[in-house]
């Protein structure tokens, strides 16, 4: 029974890892020459500094991990900046300038990047939610909002820009992915300029910043 099970499940995998959505949408990636400025090949340790340099985005290949599929639709239909500088650039401005794809591209090049996922990434390990000592971590112990902004007391946007932004990151990110990524940094982008937090933080202290960035979404 617990062959026919895991036979099954990986029956299920495949076909949706394969699913003609996916397949579209891998097309359309090619069509549009989205791999010249995104890796989707991973995993990040296997490149260099010359590798990281050489593209205008970030990597791309553990995008289902990392993103959340509603917000990732509508932004590849609207892309609107999240860095405010360059990518790799902390003199330049984001020109906003990424291209916009048509509904049925940006819902098939969806479905594509939601299949990129990584292992490193457990499932289930950070709920959302207002946390005083992840916020306290987050803004005055490390301190992140140095680097990246977020909305503060009456929605104010605060916090430095050499960093992607993460007001309302809530909706973007995948909560278990924040974490891993301060757990594990060198899996995702061992070549950065975020500082690595493992022996500074505990891995308790990582979850509590998690959930409190996980927690950034629009006040109603």
């Amino acid at each position: 029974m617990k062959l026919l099970l895991t036979a099954a499940m990986s029956v299920v995998f495949l076909a949706a890892a394969s699913s003609p959505g996916s397949a579209a949408g891998d097309a359309v990636f090619e069509a549009k020459g989205c791999g010249a400025c995104h890796y989707t090949d991973g995993p990040a340790k296997e490149k260099t500094i010359d590798d990281q340099l050489a593209k205008k985005g970030p990597e791309l290949w553990y995008a289902g991990s990392k993103f959340q599929k509603a917000w990732l639709a509508e932004w590849l239909a609207d892309p609107q900046p999240i860095r405010p500088m360059k990518f790799n650039n902390l003199t330049e401005e984001n020109p906003g300038d990424h291209p916009k794809l048509a509904g049925d591209d940006a819902a098939a090049v969806t479905d594509f990047l939601m299949t990129l996922t990584s292992a490193d990434v457990e499932a289930g390990k950070v709920k959302p939610k207002k946390n005083p000592k992840g916020r306290q971590i987050f803004i005055k112990k490390m301190p992140c909002s140095g680097c990246h902004q977020y909305t503060g007391r009456k929605k104010k946007i605060s916090g430095g820009r050499s960093g992607p932004s993460l007001v309302d990151a809530g909706l973007r990110l995948n909560p278990d992915w924040i974490l891993a990524y301060l757990q594990k940094p060198k899996v995702f982008k061992p070549v950065k300029m975020m500082p690595v937090f493992v022996g500074l933080l505990s891995d308790k202290d990582m979850k509590n910043v998690a959930r409190h960035v996980a927690s950034f979404k629009p006040k109603k």
